[in-house]
């Protein structure tokens, strides 16, 4: 009995399906690319229910014949190519004659066509790989494919498809948008269940992006332009004041084709560097023109992996045509060595004077101990100075008699404001002598999240923090409390932001975090990049409290999410926010856990502070109290603002 036997043709196109279409947004992508192809000047696109009912292409391009209709949906079957060497000159986008063969195989296809030479088109119907049938019938020059019922007969794909439409819609409108920047000469135009989303008629580069990102964007686009023998560089970068943490605006494309590459993402932000503020991303839309003999697009089924023969040169020329743009507004100070003048160095002659070291001397008598070259009334060390937690043990200060010590109930904290430590050492002990025999700690905490590092004393052995005392709801998520003597005012949505942060740093830490278990897991799909970053980091992400079922080939199953984080959060985002947030590897540990704390933070708290009950606002404001710090959010927003005497005295006044 043999072992191996040749696949039918029906698998072998599904499992090509498998590699070239793993949802509707890849369908539509490629449809798109091949209405290009055929010359079309207008490209309609219509789904409905995420795609998985249905997904309508319409263009005006050359058409087919009946024999051409029938013969695109063959494995293999392609008018780009006859030899390997073509797979490496071209500037189209599908040439390997998989895409129709792989869709056909996993849907119900009908594709109506015509050229313009034909007075009649042909309407070819295919399901499930299998040819139903072929006929004549009027239609409008180009062809018109309808995809209904995508993975139908493979249910162990489509489950992957189920469940949220908004994920789906969102993986297709990115990729019509991928198409559509990439296409500015072509009128393009996108419905959702019938309901138009984006009509967009043909322009040129930056009106298409102005028309796709929105009006905010135009005063941002700097132009890049460069042109070497290796790469030709067209498109434009954004503004440094104009980069955000959470932005999606980054696009690369070469001949004409998106591509996707987290090396020359971190050659662009390097450009940015000390110009943006870190975490933030600039938007990019960069062109960029190779020679088709020099990349290689068959990296990777969807073609969103591209390989380049000169790829170290060209992320050079990519940071430099950057650096150049961004020089060009001010941003980025260039010299000119050309310019520069030459520095003139006289020769010495016989009347210049020269230079002669003086002679050194010494006095061997010093001695820095004697009571000649003591000040007595300058504040002194009692013991040899080792550092500023040194506790005064009531020795006799030099230069003087002991001062009284004055007694203190209760521990309190003195404030003494943003000091060097010169400043700091002198306040120090001028405190010290004149508390005489208090106990006096140095306290530093000069913690890199405050906005304003601060250096305190403690008096009396410990330092003694102010408790929040009765609170009241105000409205729009303003709660007012007592603070220590104070009143202050809680911006209770950034109070909730800190006290979770300080939970994951925890968790972080100890490596759990509490897990909420889910009625049904999530299934996700995610690009190939962000699988294998997840995949990296899964100890931390098991710590944050997700528990993932990695499945392969980008596909995830969530079975339980973070429980410090509300259930109102949707999971896709929480997952996607930190997943972006992921440093490339350099970053070391201790601070990649505060980016990925922040992002939970963040993204955790979003809403909160709404509708509490007094209970509940004080619940939380006993928690803020535990925290390391209670003025400010990971990113430095104020926590709350205290409400001064003079204030309330000049309230009073109106009223009185």
């Amino acid at each position: 009995m043999n072992c191996i036997k040749l696949l039918p043709e029906i698998v072998a196109n599904q499992i090509a399906a498998g590699e070239v279409v793993n949802a509707p947004s890849n369908v539509v992508k490629e449809m798109m690319e091949n209405s290009i192809d055929a010359g079309a000047r207008c490209v309609r696109v219509n789904f409905r229910n995420g795609g998985r009912d249905l997904i309508q292409i319409v263009d005006d391009g050359c058409g087919m014949s009946a024999v051409d209709a029938r013969l695109a949906f063959d494995r293999h079957a392609t008018s780009k190519i006859s030899s390997i060497e073509d797979v490496y000159k071209l500037h189209t986008f599908g040439f390997r004659g998989e895409a129709l063969a792989s869709i056909a195989a996993v849907a119900e296809v009908e594709l109506r066509t015509r050229r313009e030479e034909d007075e009649l088109g042909t309407l070819t119907s295919i399901s499930g790989g299998e040819f139903r049938s072929q006929e004549p019938v009027s239609c409008s020059v180009g062809s018109q494919f309808v995809v209904r019922n995508l993975f139908y007969n493979v249910p162990s794909r489509r489950k992957f498809i189920d469940g949220d439409n908004s994920r789906l819609t969102s993986q297709i409108k990115q990729e019509f948008v991928r198409v559509a920047l990439c296409n500015p000469d072509v009128e393009f135009e996108l419905r959702q269940n019938d309901a138009l989303v984006y009509s967009l008629s043909p322009t040129n580069r930056r009106g298409r992006i102005i028309d796709l990102m929105g009006k905010h964007i135009k005063s941002n686009l700097l132009d890049v332009e460069v042109s070497t023998s290796v790469v030709r560089i067209e498109g434009f970068v954004g503004r440094p004041q104009a980069a955000k943490r959470r932005n999606n605006e980054q696009y690369l494309f070469v001949n004409g084709r998106y591509f996707q590459s987290p090396a020359m993402q971190r050659t662009i932000v390097r450009s940015y560097e000390k110009l943006i503020p870190d975490g933030s991303m600039p938007s990019y839309f960069l062109y960029l023109t190779v020679d088709p003999d020099r990349v290689d697009v068959n990296v990777h089924p969807q073609k969103t992996t591209v390989k380049f023969a000169d790829h170290d040169v060209i992320l050079e020329i990519v940071q430099a045509a950057v650096r150049e743009t961004l020089a060009k507004t001010g941003a980025v100070p260039m010299m000119d060595f050309s310019e520069q003048e030459a520095f003139s160095i006289p020769v010495m002659g016989g009347q210049q004077r020269v230079y002669h070291e003086p002679k050194a001397s010494t006095n061997s008598s010093y001695n820095p101990f004697a009571s000649e070259y003591i000040d007595p009334t300058a504040p002194m060390p009692d013991v040899p100075f080792t550092g500023f937690d040194v506790p005064y043990d009531g020795a006799m200060p030099r230069g003087g008699e002991p001062r009284s010590a004055t007694p203190i109930s209760s521990p309190v904290r003195v404030e003494v404001g943003n000091l060097d430590a010169a400043a700091a050492q002198e306040e120090y002990y001028t405190l010290k002598s004149s508390l005489g025999g208090s106990t006096i700690e140095y306290i530093d905490e000069d913690d890199d999240e405050l906005c304003e590092p601060r250096l305190e004393f403690a008096i009396g052995g410990q330092a003694a923090r102010p408790s929040f005392g009765e609170a009241m709801m105000l409205a729009s998520g303003l709660a007012v409390a007592h603070y220590g003597t104070s009143i202050v005012v809680v911006n209770m949505q950034r109070a909730k932001e800190r006290v979770l942060y300080e939970d994951v740093i925890k968790s972080l830490s100890s490596g759990t975090a509490p897990s909420q278990r889910m009625f049904f897991a999530e299934e996700m799909i995610l690009s190939l990049e962000e699988y294998a970053l997840l995949e990296e980091h899964a100890t931390e992400f098991a710590a944050l409290g997700f528990e993932i079922e990695y499945r392969g080939e980008g596909h995830i199953a969530v079975a339980g999410r973070p429980a410090l984080v509300d259930m109102a959060t949707p999971l896709d985002e929480l997952l996607y926010a930190l997943l972006a947030g992921i440093d490339d590897g350099s970053m070391p540990i201790d601070q990649e856990h505060r980016r990925l704390a922040e992002l939970m933070a963040e993204r955790g708290s979003r809403g909160y502070g709404r509708g509490l009950s007094t209970a509940e606002v004080s619940l939380m404001l006993k928690r803020l109290e535990e925290c390391a710090n209670v003025s400010y959010t990971p990113s430095g927003a104020p926590i709350m603002a205290e409400i001064s005497l003079d204030e309330l005295r000049a309230k009073l006044t109106k009223i009185q």
